[in-house]
C-alpha cells in the first residue's frame, strides 16, 4: 500500500514517470472509486476537508494566446470557487500560473455571505508556479514534482479531498496521482465522447436530433464526398459548417457556402464543391488555412449542415453525473454568439427562454443517463441550435457534447453559490429558497482597447464608486472575472444578476457602459505639476 492505495507489484517506490499507462490508470482507478466516500462528507464540517483546484486549460486550440496573460486570466475565471470558503472548516489550495494579485483576492473574499473575509483567507493556500508561458497548468505542474509535494503536503486528509480541474485530459490525471486523490470530472478515457466526431455518433444512437452531415473525416477529399452526399439528400442546403473534433468555443469551424452550385449529380459538382472548400470560411481569422488543414488531418473531424431560419439560437443544457450515478440537471443558457460567422462563444443569459428550456432538457437529459453509464463523472454541457418553424414551434437540434467546465460555468455557479438557488426543469426558472426568481447576463469578452488604461485598483474603484457590487441584502448586483487580463490585453468577464431578463440586461448594459466610459477617461491627460 502507498498513501492508502493498493500497489501492484514492482509499482512499490516508483515516480510517476516510471509508470505505464496501464499503471496510471490503474492509480486512477483506485482513487477514483474514493470520490463517492469524499463527497459523502461534503458540508458536514470536518476540519480536515479541502479541495484543491488547478483550472488548468488543457485543450487543443486553433491559436495560442502568444502570451500566459490570457492563460493566467482563464485560470483566475474560477476564483468564484473561493465562495466556497463560506464553510467555516473547509480548507482550499488554489493553484495557478502565476501570482494573484491580493486586491483581486480580496474583492472575491469579500462576496462571502456570512463570512469573515480574513477568517476565509486563513483556509485558503494560493500556490503560483511562477510561470508565465502559454502551456496549460498541468504540464508546469508535472514539470515540477517538488511542488506537487509541496501542495500535496498541504492536504490535511486525502480521503476527505478531492481535485478540481477546468478539464480533464491525462495530464490532469497524473496531477491526481501526484497528489493522491480522486477527482470530481469526466475519466480521460471518455475524452473521444466529447469529440465533434463522437458526439454525433452519440447522438444518433440515442435518437436525439442532430443536423445532417458526416463525422470522422481527414482531408479536403473526405469533406468533398460527404458534402456531396448531403447535397443528394438535401439540395436546397446552402452552407455547411466544417469542425475540428477538438475545436473549442467555435475556434474550429469553417463555414462553406454552397448557394449557386449546380443541381446535385452536375458533371462538374465536385469539382465546384472543392473550390468553395478551399473557400470555407475560418472562425478563427488568426488561424492560417494550410495549419487549419494540417489540424485536421491529424485530429479528424465532421461537416454538417448549418442550420439557418428566421428565428435561430444556441442554447445549451448544463448537467453532472454524481459519484454514486445520479444525474442532475442544473440550468440552461442561451449562448450569445459572435465573431466571424457568428459560432465564437462570447457569453450568455441564463436561465434559456421557456419556449424551447424543456424541450432540450429531455434530450439532454438522455445523454446523461448514457454517460452515467459509461462512468461519466462531474459536469458536462450540450449545447443545441434551435429553429422557430411556420407553426410558431421550435425544432432543436443536439451540436455537441463538452465534457468539461465551459464558458456557462462561472456565472451559473456564481450566482447559485451566492444565492442557494435551484433551476427548477418543470418551470425553466432559476428561484432562490425564498422563491424569488434571479436571471443572468454574462460575458468574458468585454473588450476595448480603452481597458488597458485601468488597472484591477482603478476597476474596484469604479464598482465603488458607481455601486457595481453584488448587493447580498437584494441579491443582484455585477461580479467582475479575468481581472488581470484587464491591462495588458484590455478585456474583462462580468456576471450582472438580476430579478427579471429585463433587470440583468440592464445591469449587464449599464456595468459595460460605466466602466468604457471611465476607462476612456483614464486616457485624459492631467495638468503638469507647477
Amino acid at each position: 500500500m502507498t498513501g492508502g492505495l493498493w500497489t501492484a507489484p514492482g509499482e512499490a517506490g516508483r515516480g510517476l514517470s516510471a509508470l505505464t499507462e496501464d499503471e496510471r490508470y490503474r492509480r486512477f482507478d483506485q482513487l477514483q472509486a474514493r470520490m463517492a466516500e469524499v463527497w459523502d462528507v461534503v458540508r458536514l464540517n470536518y476540519e480536515d476537508e479541502s479541495v484543491i483546484v488547478v483550472p488548468s486549460i488543457t485543450l487543443d486550440r486553433t491559436e495560442t494566446t502568444g502570451t500566459g496573460t490570457m492563460m493566467q486570466a482563464y485560470e483566475e475565471r474560477f476564483l468564484f470557487l473561493l465562495i466556497l470558503l463560506r464553510e467555516p472548516r473547509l480548507r482550499m489550495i488554489y493553484v495557478t500560473s502565476m501570482p494573484i494579485a491580493p486586491e483581486i483576492v480580496e474583492y472575491y473574499l469579500a462576496l462571502l455571505p456570512g463570512v469573515i473575509p480574513s477568517h476565509a483567507r486563513a483556509r485558503l493556500s494560493l500556490i503560483a508556479v511562477n510561470d508565465a508561458t502559454p502551456i496549460s497548468l498541468s504540464e508546469k505542474l508535472l514539470a515540477r514534482p517538488r511542488l506537487l509535494q509541496r501542495i500535496a503536503a498541504l492536504i490535511p486528509n486525502p480521503r476527505r479531498s478531492h481535485l478540481i480541474p477546468y478539464n480533464t485530459t491525462e495530464l490532469e490525471r497524473d496531477v491526481a496521482i501526484s497528489l493522491g486523490i480522486p477527482m470530481f470530472a469526466a475519466d480521460p478515457r471518455l475524452a473521444p465522447l466529447g469529440s465533434k466526431s463522437g458526439c454525433r455518433r452519440l447522438f444518433a444512437e440515442l435518437g436525439v436530433p442532430h443536423p445532417l452531415g458526416a463525422e470522422n473525416l481527414r482531408s479536403l477529399d473526405e469533406i468533398a464526398d460527404a458534402v456531396l452526399a448531403m447535397r443528394a439528400e438535401r439540395p436546397t442546403m446552402d452552407s455547411a459548417i466544417v469542425k475540428l473534433n477538438e475545436g473549442v468555443s467555435g475556434e474550429g469551424n469553417a463555414v462553406v457556402r454552397l448557394k449557386g452550385l449546380p443541381a446535385p449529380g452536375s458533371p462538374t459538382e465536385r469539382d465546384d464543391v472543392m473550390k468553395r472548400l478551399l473557400e470555407m470560411e475560418l472562425e478563427s481569422r488568426k488561424t492560417p488555412f494550410d495549419v487549419y488543414l494540417a489540424k485536421f488531418a491529424e485530429n479528424g473531424g465532421i461537416v454538417e449542415e448549418r442550420i439557418v431560419g428566421d428565428e435561430l439560437r444556441s442554447p445549451s443544457v448544463q448537467l453532472r453525473v454524481m459519484p454514486r450515478g445520479d444525474v442532475e440537471l442544473l440550468s440552461t443558457h442561451d449562448q450569445l454568439l459572435g465573431g466571424a460567422s457568428g459560432q465564437s462563444y462570447l457569453g450568455c443569459v441564463f436561465p434559456a427562454a421557456p419556449e424551447y428550456a424543456r424541450l432540450i432538457t429531455e434530450h439532454a437529459a438522455t445523454v446523461g443517463r448514457r454517460l452515467a453509464t459509461e462512468g461519466a463523472l462531474g459536469r458536462f454541457a450540450i449545447d443545441f441550435v434551435v429553429v422557430r418553424g411556420a407553426d410558431g414551434g421550435w425544432t432543436p437540434y443536439a451540436i455537441e457534447l463538452n465534457l468539461r467546465k465551459g464558458g456557462t460555468t462561472h456565472p451559473f455557479l456564481t450566482l447559485q453559490f451566492l444565492t442557494d438557488g435551484r433551476y427548477d426543469p418543470q418551470t425553466a426558472l432559476f428561484l432562490t429558497p425564498g422563491g424569488d426568481e434571479k436571471h443572468l447576463v454574462a460575458t468574458d469578452h468585454l473588450e476595448s482597447e480603452l481597458l488597458t488604461g485601468l488597472m484591477p485598483a482603478d476597476l474596484f474603484d469604479i464598482v465603488a464608486r458607481h455601486g457595481l457590487h453584488f448587493d447580498q441584502s437584494r441579491q443582484v448586483g455585477v461580479v467582475f472575472h479575468m481581472i488581470s487580463c484587464l491591462t495588458e490585453k484590455g478585456r474583462l468577464g462580468l456576471t450582472a444578476v438580476g430579478n427579471s431578463p429585463a433587470e440583468a440586461d440592464r445591469r449587464y448594459r449599464d456595468a459595460s457602459r460605466i466602466v468604457l466610459a471611465e476607462a476612456e477617461q483614464a486616457f485624459a491627460e492631467r495638468p503638469l505639476p507647477d
